[in-house]
């Protein structure tokens, strides 16, 4: 089972992320745009991305050329019917991903493989939706996905062996390391990861330092590239919430309890870096601790 052409469906962050890491890789890719807009900004986005490469000196402009060429933005699900592989990385909801990866599986030959970078939702409920779960597992990218070695492999009692073995093959293909993982929810990396934010975030919230300070005491203190904050703010407060409630329902432990901090910065609409503000405020030069940070965290208690 060779993979020779890809399909990724989602052109937010992380789904752009692993588009030009496999596009870098010499495949031919074909985005899904899941929601309408501007397919010129979506390419534009990729090619800022690749000319960042090219003005630190990681890329050759030729090279750079090569790989956006190699990538077709659609909005349309048909034009993945001959993608050897489709990932998935849309919407962190049940019954959305589950839709979706129905109307990806009609249009999909029979050998193609179907991957969902999910992490949180039950991999095994998505299985079950579909008609083919044999050729179904998951591939699960790292934030952000062009730096980030390490991908999740999760597979079912159902994914088939030659589907499992295929999956390492391409991942390795695209410099990644694949770790296969069973279908539990959150694997191995969330299940740690996630219970390690919120914590951070509580401290935050109950005044034992102020957020550079936690995120200093984490970098120099355990040798964390990346203070927890900031990282938080990296993956989007939104995200982090939302694998943090699916965690709880699913494996019913109190470690992925929602803080009210969080679920105020979200229902603020500080989200992180994407949004520009979150536990920092990122619309000057340097990020800086969010100004409306302790009257939120006040608010919060």
């Amino acid at each position: 089972m060779s993979i020779g052409s890809v399909g990724v469906v989602g052109c937010g962050q992380m789904g752009l992320g692993i588009v030009e890491v496999v596009a870098s890789a010499g495949y031919a890719v074909t985005a899904l745009k899941a929601t309408p807009g501007d397919l010129e900004k979506v390419k534009a986005r990729v090619a800022k991305s690749l000319d960042r490469r090219v003005d630190k000196g990681k890329l050759e402009r030729a090279e750079a050329d090569a790989i956006l060429g190699r990538i077709t933005i659609t909005l349309e699900l048909a034009d993945l019917r001959d993608c050897d592989l489709v990932i998935e990385s849309a919407l962190e909801e049940m019954d959305t991903k589950a839709k979706l990866l129905r109307e990806l599986e009609d249009v999909m030959t029979n050998g193609a493989i179907l991957a969902s970078n999910t992490s949180s939702l039950p991999l095994l409920k998505l299985a079950d939706s579909l008609r083919r779960p044999e050729q179904f597992l998951a591939l699960h990218f790292f934030n952000p996905a062009q730096v980030m070695k390490l991908v999740e492999l999760g597979v079912t009692d159902r994914t088939a062996p030659g589907v499992v073995a295929a999956a390492k093959t391409f991942c390795q293909s695209i410099g990644k390391t694949a770790v296969e993982v069973s279908a539990s929810p959150g694997y191995v990396v969330n299940r740690l990861l996630v219970p390690y934010l919120l914590h951070a975030i509580e401290t935050l919230e109950e005044g034992v330092a102020d957020a550079p300070a936690v995120d200093a005491a984490m970098q120099l203190g355990c040798n964390h590239p990346i203070g927890p904050l900031a990282l938080a703010d990296l993956i989007g407060l939104d995200v982090v919430m939302a694998m943090a409630t699916t965690l709880q329902r699913e494996l019913a432990d109190s470690r992925y309890r929602v803080p009210s901090l969080l679920r105020r910065l979200v229902a603020d609409q500080q989200l992180g870096r994407k949004s520009g503000i979150g536990l920092y405020d990122y619309r000057g030069k340097e990020p800086v601790t969010n100004p409306a940070l302790r009257p939120i965290a006040e608010a919060a208690e």
